[in-house]
């Protein structure tokens, strides 16, 4: 079995998981290397359906953001919760976990999942943007950190030094947003 795939494609092939699973949304800036992750795991399932926006997923949802900001972001003193759509998470300064890397770019990660209750939307990627559907295996936390690893590094060019770093954190809320066959836990 796959451990992960194109989410519109395993829509389309008809292979999304259909009571439990992670979906990663990779947004990327066009002129910089900020870039926003966010991360939802899903379970109790009712229905998915595609909109012009992308997949509808009636299910209950918890999603981790991390936001790299590189260097010299000229909004960078606005809330993360009050920039453009294009740059915003739904947290304030207050609520994240902050990390400087070596090269003074900073990273953001929600200290705690947002929770939705009865249905979210995964965006349809647009340019370089990606998104992902992770399958529920043994080792799926172990599978998406290491994708959070090397997207940090090769893409928003974290220094892989701290890109390593960063797992610790984002580890430890994750393991606020598993799920396992019976759903959250």
């Amino acid at each position: 079995m796959d451990k992960l795939l194109e989410t519109f494609k395993a829509y389309s092939a008809g292979r999304l998981p259909d009571q439990f699973g992670y979906i990663m949304s990779v947004f990327y800036d066009d002129n910089s290397t900020y870039t926003k992750y966010e991360l939802v795991s899903f379970g109790n399932v009712k229905d998915i359906y595609q909109n012009e926006d992308g997949l509808v997923f009636q299910a209950e949802g918890r999603k981790l953001y991390v936001l790299v900001e590189p260097a010299g972001f000229p909004n960078s003193h606005i809330e993360p919760a009050h920039r453009s759509d294009a740059h915003k998470i739904p947290y304030r300064t207050k609520e994240l976990i902050q990390y400087t890397t070596n090269r003074r770019d900073r990273v953001y990660i929600g200290e705690e999942p947002v929770i939705t209750y009865s249905s979210f939307t995964v965006l349809k990627p647009v340019g370089q943007n990606v998104s992902y559907v992770f399958f529920p295996e043994d080792n799926v936390r172990e599978t998406i950190l290491e994708f959070f690893r090397i997207s940090m590094w090769k893409q928003a060019r974290v220094p892989q030094s701290d890109a390593r770093k960063l797992l610790t954190p984002i580890g430890e809320v994750f393991d606020k947003l598993r799920i396992t066959g019976g759903g959250f836990h």
